[in-house]
């Protein structure tokens, strides 16, 4: 058994056994500075992503993402005798084989190697600079003077988009300008990057290193191997004790970055500080609610709206998502409102509403800085419920009826008259959106042409989101008239909403009704939003009956499953090339997030007793293991598979999967 555990310093430890490594290799850390680049890799240090990298630099924050520096290969010498730190997975073998010599690994505001050599003994730390593409590696050694050290760090280069893989037939060159040593495309407007270890002596050995194989991407069917490019190393001859520096700056083009400052205890301790003020604002409860306060941090980023103007944004997940509208908003209250960071989370409401469009939020921002997508019908509706969550928490009625009141008002005026993708309320006051060829909700994987859960019309949580937005802006409404105008079609839409999901024999909602009538009967978590959204649409034997359903038929530890094991439909292993993956994402597949409404909609109905709230926190405890214990450390994963042992599956970190746990957590204090 792998031993994790909390550190005295407010981080976590893992004692690394070599007789657990492949499940050493399944343990990640995320490292990440708020402008959509980050550091990632295992806790031995070996790469087994395409998204792994030290320095993984987003050239247009937070989006064109690069991984600039892959990894590291380091040698030390020691009185004639070479022992290598690194781990590289070539043809199902590690080489080197340097986890023999780690002996554990920390995360706290960086990431810490700690190896043991026969004489002398290395720390490795990775530290991300806030709000710049700089990375600081330090090496402190300790040992016998005697000892005569020499110390090798040889950058491995990939310089290529976080997406794709690097190819030996790429032209990469170096060169050096003083101390800094850079590498670099041919492409004077590419990604570059420099390096500099004042320590160090540097030796051009230009070279590739070929078919360095990542696991996770075969299991995900894609191009599992990769060429990476050496442009030569730094040598340091060391007396003992020492330390060395590396200090790693992407950039997006060949200008030469200024003054590099190389002072890691500067750095350590603007990271703490950082942290700390996270910490106060969030005032957790516990050690698992600082850990998620930390997590939450890491979605948060700026993005520019303007040339001249940025705004706050939240990232849906890591490694591969940008900030998603319906993502945000459902992540929104927990991530920003419960953690006390208002002034951000006003923020991410007046980005995203800058550039509404015909009554549309943006369903993503464009991954490569293009114009924002707009191919959403229930992203709209998750930004009214967001800055009802937003005023509710703040009561900042100004703020409210200045800025977010008019765009509601569009919001609803739009999805009433119409707009894009047949967006309308119908003559019943319900909501129907689409066809046949798109797929708007969050159920949306489609993959060569085929639409795995096609919920076009009339969708149970469209339908929920928009008889609670009504209602919100029927109670905050300044307009009597307009009030009882909000009000009267909610009325109505919630008349037609028990008639039409209301579904008597399995005594819970039906899922979706498409444009010709047909009823689509299909036991999913979408329904569980008509129960715990502020407003519900149903009456409380209707709630208690669809919490119940929900809790035998879609509860597992880590989540709703988004199928019932009962449906012909169900796949409960999320594997395999895309179209497995896209396949099983919808119809079966564990959402961590769920368990927010879920745990929410099961308090309701349970008059919030304190034997509920007993029940609730076994509900959540296996997610707050995992937090701690499993996958990315310190984060909680984006999915699950459906069946036993419900393995963590799609990204390493998700946004609303943290922002929902930390809600929860905050709702049973």
């Amino acid at each position: 058994m792998i031993k994790v555990s909390p550190t005295n310093t407010d981080g976590i430890l893992v004692t690394i056994n070599e007789a657990e490594l492949d499940d050493l290799l399944e343990k990640e850390w995320l490292l990440t500075n708020q402008r959509g680049s980050y550091a990632s890799g295992t806790v031995l240090g070996c790469n087994t992503r395409r998204y792994h990298g030290l320095l993984v630099a987003a050239l247009e924050p937070p989006v064109k993402r690069v991984v600039t520096l892959s990894s590291l290969l380091e040698k030390v010498r020691i009185n004639g005798t070479d022992f290598e730190l690194s781990n590289f997975e070539f043809s199902d073998k590690l080489h080197p084989q340097g986890y023999k010599l780690l002996r554990e690994f920390r995360r706290d505001c960086g990431v810490h190697f700690k190896y043991e050599l026969p004489t002398v003994q290395v720390e490795k730390s990775l530290y991300l600079a806030y709000e710049q593409d700089v990375l600081m590696v330090c090496y402190n050694f300790q040992g016998q003077a005697a000892d005569q050290v020499t110390f090798t760090i040889t950058p491995m280069v990939a310089l290529r988009d976080f997406h794709a893989m690097q190819s030996s037939s790429t032209s990469l060159e170096v060169k050096q300008n003083s101390d800094i040593v850079t590498a670099h495309v041919l492409d004077p407007h590419g990604p570059a990057v420099h390096f500099l270890c004042r320590q160090g002596r540097f030796q051009r050995g230009a070279d590739w290193w070929y078919s360095m194989r990542y696991r996770q991407e075969a299991r995900r069917g894609q191009q599992d191997y990769e060429d990476v490019w050496v442009p030569g190393s730094f040598q340091v001859e060391l007396t003992l004790p020492g330390r060395i520096t590396l200090v790693v700056h992407a950039t997006a083009g060949l200008e030469r970055p200024g003054p590099i400052d190389d002072d890691v205890d500067n750095l350590i301790a603007q990271l703490q500080q950082r942290q700390e003020e996270i910490i106060t604002l969030a005032q957790p409860q516990d050690e698992q609610e600082r850990m998620l306060a930390k997590a939450a941090d890491q979605f948060i980023v700026r993005r520019k709206i303007k040339e001249t103007h940025s705004s706050t944004s939240i990232l849906a997940g890591y490694h591969w998502f940008a900030d998603w509208g319906r993502d945000t908003f459902i992540s929104l209250p927990g991530l920003l409102v419960g953690t006390g960071r208002f002034a951000e989370a006003r923020e991410v409401l007046s980005t995203f509403g800058a550039v509404l469009d015909g009554g549309m939020i943006p369903n993503r921002f464009d991954d490569y800085g293009g114009p924002p997508h707009y191919n959403s019908v229930d992203a709209s509706l998750w930004f009214i419920n967001a800055a009802y969550q937003y005023l509710l928490a703040t009561e900042d009625k100004t703020t409210f009826n200045e800025h977010f009141h008019p765009i509601i008002a569009q919001i609803l005026q739009a999805f009433h008259d119409g707009t894009s993708f047949n967006i309308h309320a119908d003559e019943d006051g319900l909501i129907t959106a689409g066809d046949s060829q798109t797929q708007l909700t969050w159920m949306d994987a489609r993959c060569n042409g085929v639409s795995f859960t096609p919920r076009y019309g009339k969708a149970v949580e469209v339908n929920a989101l928009w008889i609670n937005a009504l209602r919100i802006m029927a109670q905050t409404g300044t307009d009597q008239g307009r009030q009882q105008s909000f009000m009267a079609q909610a009325e109505k839409a919630q008349q037609s909403f028990s008639r039409l999901f209301w579904n008597p024999q399995n005594g819970c909602l039906n899922d979706c009704i498409l444009p010709d009538g047909t009823v689509d009967m299909a036991i999913r978590p979408n329904q569980i939003f008509a129960v715990s959204l502020p407003f519900s649409c149903l009456e409380h034997h209707q709630q208690t009956s669809v919490v119940q359903v929900i809790q035998e038929q879609l509860l597992t530890p880590y989540g709703l499953r988004s199928l019932s094991p009962l449906d012909s439909r169900y796949q409960g292993q999320y594997h395999g090339d895309q179209f497995q993956r896209d396949s099983a994402y919808h119809q079966g597949s564990v959402w961590a997030y769920l368990m927010g409404p879920f745990v929410e909609a099961y308090l309701k109905v349970n008059g919030h007793s304190s034997q509920a709230k007993e029940q609730a926190r076994q509900f959540i405890a296996p997610l707050l293991q995992h937090l701690g214990e499993d996958g990315c450390l310190g984060n909680v994963s984006e999915i699950f598979d459906g069946d036993f042992p419900f393995r963590p599956k799609g990204c390493i970190a998700q946004a609303w999967s943290v922002a929902e746990l930390l809600r929860i957590k905050q709702l049973l204090r």
